[in-house]
């Protein structure tokens, strides 16, 4: 037993210096942010910065909860976009629908949880939490949407990694007229070439807007088939080609589950050799207890194939609120790791669509030969 005590004694030691005015945030997670969800946010971080932003790394991000309305759209995910520390995202499509107010100018306040929501509704005024805005800028949102889906270029079937290009480049030609730049996630996700995945596109008012234009014979059509085979193209690739594959998971729900089921895809569904994901991040208030998929741990996610088991030490779960912990992750990855090389994934997605079919029809072919 003794020769183990160094070993449980290796860790940082818990001797912080006082926090001065000055501290920057890389130094005062660095040096403070030692124990309970700190501690772990401090690992987050690490693994972050140390590992997951190699230049053979291929990250992808899951945004759930209400963080474009909160701000966390033009705080940290255009940043990280800009700096190529993000090279896909799944998404909800009401992130990227509250998103698109802020590319059209339009404006939410800060409010408060303590009012009644009965008055909301008489003012027009709509709630999410404490953030407050006009119930006219969903309107005009919804105009502005269905008028660009409606013209020729989306009238054809298309997964949701085109449609939101579609949307961002519009977006960010509205930008150039006005002469300001990446105003909303949508036009930096399109200026770095990042495709932006929905697993649930009809679960949105984007999707509803979809489905209005559908009642009369116009707009996309949209292929979700596509957008599994497109995300699991993306991870096979990275793998093929030498890379790994780190997931930054904020939140839960169903985009967690979209980034994390490209290696059941390839693994269970394709039949093709794969491990996993190489590195896991997660931002999360959920339990693990309650079987729900939002809590879900790596561990857990080993015994889908979803994670490497070799690699499970280079996995984080962070209890907290994401509108707490991602700035100060961002802060942290901004100043300490120089910008990478942009991989413009939506430039090469058929492409890598394309090996992985091939692989999977050889595979396949292969399989039945061997059952004759």
């Amino acid at each position: 037993m003794a020769h183990n005590k160094k070993e449980y004694l290796a860790g940082q030691r818990i001797n912080p210096e006082p926090i001065h005015g000055d501290f920057r945030v890389d130094r005062l997670i660095d040096e403070t942010f030692l124990a309970y969800n700190a501690g772990r946010l401090q690992r987050a971080c690490r693994l972050f910065t140390e590992k997951m932003l190699k230049e053979d790394v291929t990250i992808g991000v899951s945004l759930s909860g209400a963080l474009t309305p909160a701000g966390l759209g033009k705080s940290c995910i255009i940043p990280l976009i800009k700096a190529g520390f993000i090279d896909w995202i799944a998404s909800t499509g009401a992130n990227l629908y509250h998103d698109t107010h802020f590319g059209l100018g339009m404006s939410m306040h800060r409010g408060t949880h303590q009012v009644d929501d009965t008055v909301l509704r008489r003012e027009g005024i709509i709630r999410i939490y404490d953030i407050f805005f006009d119930y006219q800028v969903l309107l005009d949102t919804d105009d502005y949407l269905r008028t660009i889906m409606a013209d020729k270029a989306f009238t054809k079937e298309m997964g949701t990694a085109e449609l939101h290009y579609l949307l961002g480049k519009y977006l960010a030609a509205r930008e150039t007229e006005l002469g300001v730049e990446d105003t909303c996630l949508l036009t930096a996700a399109y200026r770095a070439g990042v495709p932006c995945y929905v697993s649930s596109p009809g679960d949105s008012s984007i999707g509803m807007n979809i489905a209005e234009l559908t009642m009369r014979g116009i707009g996309p059509r949209v292929d979700v088939s596509r957008d599994v085979n497109e995300t699991a193209a993306i991870v096979y690739a990275t793998k093929r080609e030498e890379g790994k594959s780190g997931v930054l998971i904020l939140g839960g729900g169903s985009p967690k589950n979209f980034v994390l089921q490209t290696e059941p895809q390839i693994q269970e569904i394709l039949g093709l050799d794969d491990r996993g994901h190489d590195y896991y991040v997660q931002i999360t208030d959920a339990r693990p207890d309650t079987g729900g998929l939002s809590g879900a741990t790596p561990a857990e996610a080993v015994s889908w194939g979803k994670v490497d088991p070799d690699q499970l030490g280079d996995s984080v779960v962070v209890y907290s609120d994401s509108t707490i912990a991602a700035p100060l992750l961002t802060a942290y990855a901004l100043g300490r790791v120089k910008p990478r090389r942009l991989k413009r994934l939506y430039d090469r997605r058929d492409a890598m669509t394309d090996r992985l079919r091939r692989d999977f029809l050889a595979a396949e072919e292969k399989r039945s030969k061997k059952g004759r």
